[in-house]
């Protein structure tokens, strides 16, 4: 019997095509790893992985995580507080697959954290946990080489990403570059929920779209179900992230808040 493994770009592209044939966007939520505490991350995400996400965005805690606005912020630190690291991180890639979560897991991490890990026991690492690809929102392209070599060599998606303020060269660059997936910022700023939608971001989506060669995820600013249906018709994902942090922050039962704040999201991007 011949078994087939794939790589995490082609699990990434799956979860993609999938939810394209379904006629809706793929849901791509973001949690902090180690938030509130370790073990209750845990469940969160598997709550999540049980709700209907796609994929899955785990934030790797970082002392200065310069895209990320006050709620994710604090996350960041309060897990840092509780001894998460990079190491533990992958480590809870791991259980996360043991537990049967077959969801392609995204590791969201700064620089400074993979370089003093080392890069490529790094990538060798998540790859061998069961991870599927990085995003580091401070690695531009002119220095993401050697990250980059890694991830190819891994089967890891490398995801990029493109601000609004992003030049048509720039844009088509980045665009060239990525793997997995295009990671639209839909505002210029950090991350952190938002009353309404940019005006432009139909115009940003489709300029994108002109020079992609992978599917279009939008993120920062995504906070409600009807929000999240509205960037599910210009985009193939929806990522949402400080809303269901903040969700979670508050609840008495973490996992069970997750599932239910995603619930509604998940039913509105299914609706074209």
């Amino acid at each position: 019997m011949t078994i087939i493994t794939l790589t995490g770009i082609e699990r990434i592209a799956s979860a993609f095509s999938a939810a394209q044939a379904e006629g809706r966007a793929a849901l791509m939520p973001y949690f902090t790893a180690g938030f509130p505490d370790p073990a209750t991350s845990e469940e969160v995400l598997f709550a999540i992985a049980q709700a209907g996400a796609d994929l899955i965005e785990i934030g790797v805690p970082f002392s200065d995580p310069l895209a990320d606005g006050p709620v994710i912020q604090r996350s960041t630190q309060v897990a840092l507080d509780g001894g998460m690291t990079a190491a533990k991180c992958i480590d809870l890639v791991r259980r996360l697959r043991g537990r049967g979560v077959r969801q392609p897991l995204v590791l969201m991490g700064y620089a400074n954290p993979i370089a003093a890990y080392g890069v490529s026991r790094y990538v060798s690492d998540v790859a061998g946990a069961g991870g599927d690809g990085l995003i580091v929102p401070d690695m531009p392209v002119e220095e993401a080489g050697e990250l980059e070599r890694a991830c190819a060599e891994a089967g890891l998606a490398l995801i990029f990403l493109a601000a609004p303020t992003s030049p048509p060269d720039r844009l088509g660059e980045i665009a060239r570059r990525t793997t997995g997936f295009l990671y639209l910022v839909s505002l210029t700023g950090v991350t952190g929920a938002r009353e309404f939608l940019p005006d432009d971001l139909a115009a940003f989506v489709a300029r994108a779209r002109a020079v992609a060669r992978t599917p279009i995820a939008v993120g920062f600013g995504i906070a409600r179900p009807e929000q999240a249906a509205a960037v599910g018709k210009l985009a193939d994902g929806v990522i949402i992230g400080s809303a269901l942090v903040k969700t979670v922050d508050a609840a008495a039962d973490p996992a069970a808040a997750a599932a239910e704040f995603l619930r509604p999201m998940r039913e509105g991007i299914g609706r074209r």
